[in-house]
């Protein structure tokens, strides 16, 4: 139904251009918004038989009698998706307003197709945040969880995968964003929505994995345009009481995925959640006691040969520096931590202080 906050809309922005009395009336005949406010929450009678007939009334001198309270003028039906929804009321002589009425009542129809369907849009993506929220508990899900969930069109079909991204509410392309994402997923199940300060998240369900990271490809680069959006997903989970793990650990992957990276999956970085701690006091000063005396040039070799799965032909190749080179500088940091990166016990300790590792 046509609320009082788009019938107000309908007759300021339509009084402007027509210079004409107009209201805008609820299909039970009470005037929800008028260029006359004498005549709001009052009944228009006339407004009564078009929301019966559903056909346009004109009311003139010679029939006025038969509406009380009225003034000469035409009456329009409005529609949206074929249900009637309101009335709206052009006051003054029909006849001079004849070739302007069918514009009028099409133009209405219009401003409340864009209402109504952005309002629609809005009481969904709320009732997905509180389902969403009622996931993230933990909790035993209760029976009324699982009808709102086939009243917002979720399936619950596994699996099920949890995507975290960072998006300012404030920003100008906040709405084009996020109707961007529903529509880019328009044909499958899935939840959007505003969980927590900059923190939004997909919910996807029933999709094949191959499938699943194929969207999720074409997601990232129709988001370009929106500048950097890093992507977190989480763990695949295959019930709905598991969800909550899906989405802590899509936030991690959201949280510890590295800035040139537009997706990070969560068992790329898996073994960071077992350092939950890894930057408090302690670990600071474990990694700066480890690696200290290492120069930028150094811990970048140092990563990039444990990148390399301790290759040293690989290593050099991607450093773009000669075998003999690279030889030397992991000699040079075994010199300087006292941990050699070739020697496994002691690569276990390098790469710890590695994730631990904050630049200063």
């Amino acid at each position: 139904m046509i609320t009082k906050q788009i019938a107000n809309q309908i007759v300021d922005q339509t009084m402007l251009r027509l210079h004409r009395n107009i209201n805008v009336i609820q299909t039970n005949g009470m005037i929800l918004a008028s260029g006359d406010e004498l005549r709001v929450d009052s009944i228009h009678e006339g407004a009564v038989v078009v929301a019966e007939t559903k056909k346009p009334l004109w009311i003139t001198e010679e029939n006025r009698h038969l509406f009380p309270r009225t003034k000469p003028g035409i009456n329009l039906p409005i529609f949206f998706q074929k249900e009637l929804v309101g009335i709206i009321g052009i006051t003054g002589d029909p006849e001079e307003m004849e070739e302007i009425a069918t514009l009028v009542q099409l133009t209405t129809e219009m401003m409340v197709h864009q209402a109504l369907i952005v309002s629609e849009r809005e009481w969904k993506r709320k009732m997905q945040e509180m389902v969403f929220e009622e996931l993230m508990s933990g909790q035993p899900l209760q029976k009324v969880i699982y009808e709102r969930i086939n009243k917002i069109g979720f399936l619950n079909k596994a699996p099920f995968y949890a995507i975290m991204l960072e998006i300012n509410p404030e920003s100008k392309s906040y709405q084009s964003i996020l109707q961007g994402i529903e529509y880019f997923f328009q044909g499958d199940s899935i939840l959007v929505g505003h969980y927590q300060l900059n923190e939004h998240f997909i919910l996807i369900a029933g999709l094949h994995e191959k499938s699943f990271k194929h969207k999720i490809s074409l997601l990232v680069s129709n988001l370009k345009k929106y500048s950097s959006l890093p992507i977190g997903v989480g763990q695949v989970v295959h019930s709905l009481e598991e969800v909550h793990y899906a989405y802590q650990t899509a936030k991690i992957a959201l949280e510890e995925g590295t800035s040139n990276k537009n997706i990070t999956y969560f068992e790329e970085v898996e073994q960071y959640a077992l350092f939950k701690k890894r930057n408090s006091k302690e670990a600071q000063h474990f990694a700066n006691r480890v690696l200290k005396e290492l120069n930028e040039k150094l811990l970048q070799t140092l990563q990039e040969f444990f990148n390399c799965n301790q290759q040293l032909a690989i290593c050099a190749e991607t450093l773009d520096i000669h075998r003999h080179t690279l030889t030397y500088r992991l000699k040079k940091i075994c010199e300087l931590t006292g941990y050699n990166p070739s020697v496994f016990q002691d690569a276990i300790v390098l790469q710890i202080a590695l994730w631990c590792y904050t630049p200063k």
